[in-house]
């Protein structure tokens, strides 16, 4: 029985998304990429200054205004880092730990939890400390303050999502997958950071 598709008209807005969202990852993978995970980074950003605003108010302080500068930045890093990098470390996964390798659930998920994610936290921390326009003590004292809890929180939060995305999400989603898993913790480091 042949199966008819649906008019893109016709579908509605959120399959019209989808469609749309598949033809740009497969014309324009590393772009499409790059802008989903700018915006998602923007949006988990926002979503912290709102439940901070939240924790405030509900302590009885006084509620700081959102700050678009906060998420402005963000978002320039999920653009120009998290979406790139993400990209072409889960492509070149592919390559270094291929499914066929007999041990490759247990490989990738190492490579990713003790090699990328120590790595990209760093990168993380300087490129929004540079962002923010702060100094290299700025910077030191982030990273001292709170590098570590951030890493443990990553290993402990991350590593069940990490070890579904690396080993059973198809590679082009792999981004889009810990994009969704990021816009919470994106809340998460921009509450730490402070």
């Amino acid at each position: 029985m042949p199966v008819e598709s649906l008019p893109m008209r016709n579908a509605s807005i959120q399959i019209r998304l989808l469609q749309q969202y598949l033809v740009l990852l497969k014309k324009y993978p590393i772009l499409t990429k790059s802008v989903t995970s700018g915006i998602l980074t923007a949006l988990g950003n926002l979503l912290s200054q709102i439940l901070e605003a939240r924790k405030k108010a509900d302590n009885g302080a006084l509620v700081s205004q959102i700050d678009p500068a906060g998420a402005v930045r963000y978002a320039i890093y999920g653009l120009v880092i998290t979406g790139p990098v993400s990209h072409f470390f889960y492509q070149l996964m592919e390559v270094w730990v291929p499914s066929t390798d007999p041990l490759c659930i247990v490989k990738r998920l190492l490579l990713d939890r003790l090699v990328f994610a120590p790595g990209f936290l760093l990168i993380f921390y300087f490129v929004m400390n540079l962002l923010e326009a702060k100094g290299w003590k700025d910077f030191e004292k982030k990273m001292r303050g709170s590098y570590c809890t951030a890493l443990k929180m990553n290993w402990k939060v991350w590593t069940p999502f990490q070890f579904i995305n690396i080993n059973f999400v198809p590679v082009q989603f792999r981004v889009l997958f810990a994009n969704v898993v990021a816009l919470f913790w994106y809340a998460y480091l921009a509450s730490v950071r402070k």
